[in-house]
């Protein structure tokens, strides 16, 4: 099949549909509305991968499939990066606090001793992970690389380091 016919066939069912598409996603996206748009391309770009387009009986419900597949994917990639944690903000806060403040000094402290305890109650390899991923910014392939794990691995470590350490500094 020639690109012009693909992109034709593209650009009809755009037309036709692109708007309903677009609210079809931003309806099962909580979060993401940010990412209606990528979604969108996204379902675009694997129609115009199909060779055969005429096979198609129906151009709607296929373009729901794809877009239900495209959506599902989208989800699995987010659930399996970690959840942001207030680590990084909390440590962000207590550098910038003012320190004429004595009270305000001795809580940073305390503070950053409840981190440092959290911390120090990892495994060697949740901590290796969460020092690598947070204080020198590899990403989870480069720290599943350097420590011998795969990425899944390196995830699940920065994961439980995450969630110990938010524990722990809400507890205290």
């Amino acid at each position: 099949m020639r690109l012009s016919d693909k992109q034709a066939f593209v650009a009809d069912i755009e037309k036709q549909h692109g708007q309903r598409l677009r609210r079809f996603l931003a309806s099962r996206l909580r979060h993401g509305a940010a990412d209606v748009q990528d979604l969108a391309q996204e379902v675009f770009l694997r129609l115009l991968r199909i060779d055969h387009h005429e096979t198609i009986r129906s151009s709607e419900a296929y373009l729901y499939t794809v877009a239900f597949h495209v959506l599902h994917q989208h989800v699995l990639r987010r659930s399996a990066m970690p959840e942001a944690v207030e680590i990084t903000a909390l440590i962000d806060e207590m550098e910038s606090a003012p320190q004429s403040d004595p009270a305000t000094q001795v809580q940073t402290e305390q503070q950053l001793e409840e981190l440092q305890g959290a911390l120090a109650q990892l495994s060697p390899k949740a901590q290796a992970v969460l020092l690598l991923h947070r204080r020198d910014g590899y990403s989870l392939e480069e720290i599943g690389a350097q420590l011998g794990f795969s990425r899944a691995m390196a995830a699940k470590y920065l994961s439980k380091a995450l969630l110990h350490c938010r524990q722990r500094v809400r507890k205290e």
